[in-house]
């Protein structure tokens, strides 16, 4: 009932009464805030729904604690974090406050956007050249499911060479290792923490790889209509692809037997792409994240 979300230099922790967010600061120390978990709405409860519900509200909430995690640092280290023109723009435009909110919207929507063209339709568009040399319905529909995995692998490899990415991707290893550890009901330090896999069954990155390889099974049924009713078809079906992905991964969560690990491994591989060994102090911040959203943790003031 636990889960995570690396960070900029840090960790943001969901528990089922709290949610922390905890940064480690230039000084050594650790920026600790907490405020209560929203309530689940009805829709988050119905099978198939809730995948898509939890999924959107898990990227506004994701996309407002990184925009928090970077004012966080802005304040402490101010020339390492200027703002940008856009940024100073958006603030004389709307205010500091409402600045703040357009662009967590702005940025949402962008990668809302940027995920359908890229991820979900480039590939279409670049298989339908196929067509002209085979009629085979799975063929074509399994040569999309392979351009867009490249396409993803390929975009996950080239942002892993950045340095800010690099240290997300150590933060994302941390919060597995302590989620691991507390899971194992082990008493939270980084030595018992640091024994653990940086790779888990329930992560947003398993999510995404069930998207893609259900994409490719639904789309085999939907035949090869032309390419403007297979962009539309594509859109459509989302929905349910990410509500049926969204159950598989609970129950890769709290299932252990052979179809389950088969079925998650995609997803484990590609989290050695997206995580890194953290070192001691990164494990510091994701145990002081999760222990902040324990029942007998924390404190309950809002950031």
């Amino acid at each position: 009932s636990i889960g995570g979300q690396a960070i900029m230099e840090g960790i943001m922790m969901r528990g089922p009464e709290k949610t922390s967010v905890a940064v480690r600061l230039a000084d050594g120390s650790i920026h600790m805030k907490t405020q209560p978990t929203p309530k689940m709405s009805k829709w988050g409860k119905i099978p198939l729904i809730r995948g898509v519900v939890n999924f959107v509200s898990s990227m506004v909430q994701g996309t407002k604690v990184l925009m928090y995690s970077a004012d966080i640092l802005e304040e402490n280290y101010p020339d390492d974090y200027e703002k940008d023109k856009f940024d100073i723009w958006i603030e004389e435009k709307f205010g500091k406050e409402k600045a703040w909110k357009v662009l967590m919207v702005f940025s949402v929507l962008i990668a809302i956007v940027l995920a359908v063209v890229i991820f979900m339709l480039l590939p279409t568009v670049v298989v339908g050249w196929l067509s002209a040399f085979t009629d085979s319905i799975i063929l074509l529909n399994l040569a999309e499911g392979v351009v867009r995995m490249l396409i993803f692998v390929g975009y996950i490899v080239l942002i892993s060479r950045m340095g800010d990415i690099k240290t997300v991707f150590q933060y994302h290893g941390a919060e597995h290792k302590t989620i691991h550890c507390f899971e194992n009901n082990l008493e939270l330090t980084p030595e018992n923490a640091q024994q653990f896999y940086t790779l888990h069954p329930r992560c947003g990155t398993s999510f995404l790889m069930f998207v893609m390889v259900i994409a490719v099974l639904a789309h085999a049924l939907m035949g090869w209509p032309n390419v403007w009713l297979r962009i539309i078809s594509r859109i459509l079906v989302l929905p349910l692809i990410a509500g049926v992905s969204y159950e598989l991964l609970k129950w890769a969560g709290r299932s252990d037997n052979w179809i389950v690990k088969i079925l998650s491994l995609p997803g484990i591989y590609l989290q050695k792409l997206t995580t890194r060994e953290p070192n001691e102090k990164q494990l510091e911040v994701a145990i002081a994240s999760l222990k902040a959203v324990l029942p007998t943790e924390g404190e309950d003031d809002r950031w």
